[in-house]
């Protein structure tokens, strides 16, 4: 049997006029800022006056360790939205906007996949609306305000050794990691060690992506610790004065992009920051406006829920005021057998006690998962290589564990091969048994907030961090930062920070190489093992890939 690929699929759609997707949630017209027919904007005063609704239910779409066999998990966010609406339920989709790094990168398209994909989907993995691009010239403006600034006589008397604020680009570009800016003589100003970070790490992301509304966001862009004096004093982006002018950049960035699944449903696209570096979640804004106008809301966490979902608990959850009312674990056979020590070239072949064997990752994020007081459901992302008896294992573990797996094939049937799987969350949802926390207080010391995560999350037995960070984290703790949470930078790929070890590894230590303060987004990063906050291109980049075709379309995305 032949199937279509998923650029084959985006290009049939039948999209419907973006008001025509508008009025399903109540948005008049006029509160919407089209680009194009297929997209827009919500506009401000439209969010504003939506505040004393009544939300709906949240779900969360969380995934065990992504592996090269792949796991799906935006593919079931918008196949769920989609299940939700074909069983009568008012439902909408949030989910992060793609950045150009890993579509160039090795990732390619992040919209979804076969008939449960988001569209345009050319649109969105490109240059969509532009956030990406404002987000990247208001960070950047503030870099050259603070070079502007030291130029003109340094008022402020910045110590040049210690500027922390770094450059970003939305590129994957490792040659720009550690560079030496201001070389040529005196027009050119002060040299000093430098460095770039890809766009998803900026903190003004992370802000953008937890502010309320713009005069939140002033507010949080004010408070980035740009670089301190001789005497360690803290300057502060409004120190530079730069706050006001980084709001403008950002004003239509800050609005919510509304588009359509494959059936039309109507899905928020909005923020991009990385769930391995960053706090991996789309923007608040977009979340609690959408809970005020649908019942149900799905809504995603970037990799897995060691990263996405703990930080949507501690960081978002906490930060917005929100809670979720069911988490949805999305798992594959062949993830299974990958975990279970089964080479990609083999996955095609049966293979049950591997699967078995595998499944032990799964268990984990089930068991952290419900640690937050959440009720989840896994959903198996079938594969047509999967057999009966490889499913019917997974199923029996995880009932094994205190939960159900359900079969879903939304990637071929759409929301007809998902109805399962929505029936069991409104289910979920509806039983009112999710009783959230966080994973810790907001008073826990920050050295112990990262051991939490560590000791809990990831199972490894210590920490090891020097004393020159540990010390910066009790600085940060007496200057009034300690009531902030953590955001561990760490690989995706294994619970540990040696990306090599799949399955559900003990006995292990993680190594904090480096802590930042991100004072505007309201969290401390904790960079682990060889994480870099700018990735680099692969061997053979997706990019060699991606060019247009004889009639003009755009082939390579997927």
């Amino acid at each position: 049997m032949a199937f279509k690929t998923d650029i084959e699929i985006a290009r049939e759609a039948d999209k419907k006029p973006i008001q025509d997707i508008g009025a399903r949630l109540d948005i008049p017209s006029g509160d919407l800022l089209p680009f194009g027919h297929d997209k827009a904007k919500l506009s401000a005063s439209f969010i504003a006056a939506q505040k004393d609704k009544p939300d709906g239910k949240l779900i969360l779409v969380t995934a065990i360790n992504p592996t090269p066999a792949g796991e799906g998990k935006t593919t079931t966010t918008v196949g769920l939205g989609d299940g939700l609406n074909a069983i009568g339920k008012k439902a909408a989709i949030c989910i992060r906007e793609a950045s150009l790094g890993p579509c160039f990168g090795m990732k390619g398209g992040a919209a979804g996949g076969g008939y449960a994909q988001v569209v345009p989907m050319e649109d969105m993995n490109l240059h969509f609306t532009g956030d990406f691009h404002a987000i990247t010239s208001a960070h950047n403006l503030l870099s050259a305000m603070i070079d502007n600034h030291i130029y003109w006589g340094n008022a402020l008397e910045i110590d040049q050794r210690r500027v922390v604020w770094r450059r970003v680009m939305d590129m994957n570009d490792r040659a720009l990691r550690d560079i030496v800016t201001s070389l040529g003589g005196v027009a050119n100003g002060f040299p000093r060690q430098a460095g770039f970070d890809i766009t998803v790490a900026s903190e003004v992301m992370a802000i953008l992506c937890l502010a309320t509304d713009l005069e939140d966001l002033q507010r949080r862009l004010g408070d980035i610790v740009v670089a301190y004096t001789r005497e360690r004093k803290a300057i502060l982006c409004r120190d530079i004065k730069a706050d006001g002018a980084m709001t403008v950049l950002l004003q239509q960035a800050m609005q919510p992009n509304l588009v359509q699944t494959l059936e039309n449903n109507p899905a928020f696209v909005h923020g991009g920051p990385f769930a391995n570096i960053a706090h991996g979640c789309n923007s608040v804004v977009a979340t609690t406006t959408a809970l005020k106008l649908a019942d149900y809301v799905v809504t995603e966490a970037g990799f897995g829920a060691d990263l996405g979902a703990e930080k949507f608990m501690n960081i978002k959850c906490r930060k917005a005021g929100i809670a979720p009312d069911a988490v949805v674990l999305v798992a594959t056979v062949r993830a299974m057998k990958m975990n279970g020590g089964v080479a990609k070239a083999d996955l095609g072949a049966e293979n049950v006690d591997a699967v078995n064997q595998g499944c032990a990752n799964l268990g984990r994020h089930i068991e952290n998962v419900k640690s937050f007081g959440v009720p989840v459901v896994v959903a198996i992302n079938h594969f047509v290589s999967d057999t009966d008896a490889e499913v019917q294992a997974v199923k029996d573990y995880v009932a094994s564990q205190g939960s159900e797996a359900i079969l879903c094939k939304h990637w071929a049937k759409g929301s007809a091969g998902i109805t399962d799987l929505a029936e069991k969350v409104v289910e979920l949802a509806e039983s009112g048994v999710s009783n959230f926390a966080p994973l810790y207080p907001d008073d826990m010391p920050l050295f112990e907030k990262i051991e939490t995560i560590a000791k809990r999350i990831y199972r490894a037995d210590e920490v090891i961090a020097d004393t020159k960070i540990r010390e910066q984290l009790k600085t940060w703790e007496a200057e009034g930062f300690g009531n902030l949470p953590v955001c561990m930078a760490k690989t995706q790929y294994s619970f540990t920070t040696d990306p090599s070890r799949r399955g559900a590894p003990t006995g292990h230590s993680v190594p904090v190489r480096e802590v930042r303060l991100s004072a505007g987004a309201g969290f401390i990063v904790a960079i682990c093992g060889e994480i870099m906050t700018m990735p680099g291109l692969p061997r053979v980049p997706s990019a060699e890939s991606i060019m247009l075709n004889d009639v003009g379309q755009i082939e390579g995305l997927f």
